[in-house]
């Protein structure tokens, strides 16, 4: 996949104007950095960060150190803005690093930025379906390309690209479930396929608050089209997550840029009761963290 990709990308952006994504053994070097200087890329295509993915990856930085370096461009007054890699970026700075490595290019416009932070998050499977159909829509869009151009960039069928564009004909309120990670993208196909919108949102509504699995929600859509299913499945319960209000997201990464670990924000019945969670992942994180706290 990845040369299937790096051939697409040279496709668009021309290889003497800009280098492929990966740091090459040879030049430009990695070069360490502050943390502080470094700013997020405006053109960002990602939307939902888990915060539970941040903090392992925070805990992994912080006992081996950052595997890859941040891909960056550099400005006149010494700072530098993101070009690929702000998830590695967000747990760095959970992880406390007051430095790190980066590997600077200089993108000629921002659809060359574009180009390279999409495709870096779509080689990397880092998108969730609806912020990988925007990408793959913003990608069309700038470069002047069809569906089957977009395959061979990415390395992906024409109909896999089909199917995830089709996550972006759902209403706003199940894509951002989605994006929220609520729902997986097998169960935005199964709510496709119910057309009327009346019983597609009541639908949704059951999904969520029943944790339906995808096939359980296949099953219901296939009997409301009037189609029987052909064997019985395993009933399979999926994960969904709360939603939380912005303030309380924002709390928590206060909280844990504090901390450098992973924080929750529980809420109880009762509005003015809830829990706060601070995790450790080993003995000396406890005792890192518990010194913070009697500081």
């Amino acid at each position: 996949m990845r040369k299937a990709l790096g051939r697409g990308l040279d496709a668009l952006l021309p290889s003497h104007s800009l280098p492929t994504i990966e740091p090459a053994n040879a030049t430009p070097k990695p070069l360490k950095v502050p943390i502080d200087k470094i700013r997020p890329n405006h053109l960002q295509p990602r939307r939902y960060f888990d915060a539970e993915k941040l903090s392992e990856l925070s805990a992994s930085i912080r006992a081996h150190g950052l595997a890859q370096p941040l891909v960056v461009s550099s400005d006149p007054d010494g700072t530098f803005e993101l070009i690929a890699g702000e998830r590695r970026l967000r747990a760095c700075e959970l992880a406390g690093l007051k430095e790190v490595d980066v590997v600077v290019r200089q993108p000629e416009n921002d659809k060359q930025r574009l180009a390279l932070a999409l495709i870096e998050n779509l080689q990397r499977e880092d998108l969730n379906a609806v912020e990988t159909a925007l990408g793959y829509v913003r990608l069309m869009r700038e470069f002047g390309i069809n569906q089957t151009d977009l395959g061979q960039v990415v390395g992906k069928s024409k109909q896999t690209i089909s199917n995830t564009l089709r996550m972006l004909d759902l209403p706003e309120e199940i894509q951002k479930a989605i994006q929220a990670g609520q729902l997986q993208e097998g169960h935005g196909r199964a709510l496709l396929a119910i057309k009327d919108p009346t019983l597609r949102h009541k639908i949704f509504q059951r999904a969520l608050a029943e944790n339906l699995a995808v096939r359980d929600l296949e099953d219901i859509a296939r009997q409301l089209n009037g189609v029987e299913k052909k064997e019985p499945v395993e009933r399979r319960p999926v994960e969904l997550k709360t939603v939380k209000s912005a303030d309380v997201l924002e709390f928590e990464r206060l909280l844990q840029q504090r901390f450098g670990t992973k924080v929750e924000i529980r809420g109880g019945k009762d509005a003015r009761e809830g829990t706060l969670v601070i995790h450790y992942h080993n003995l000396e994180d406890f005792d890192r963290i518990i010194g913070m706290i009697n500081k």
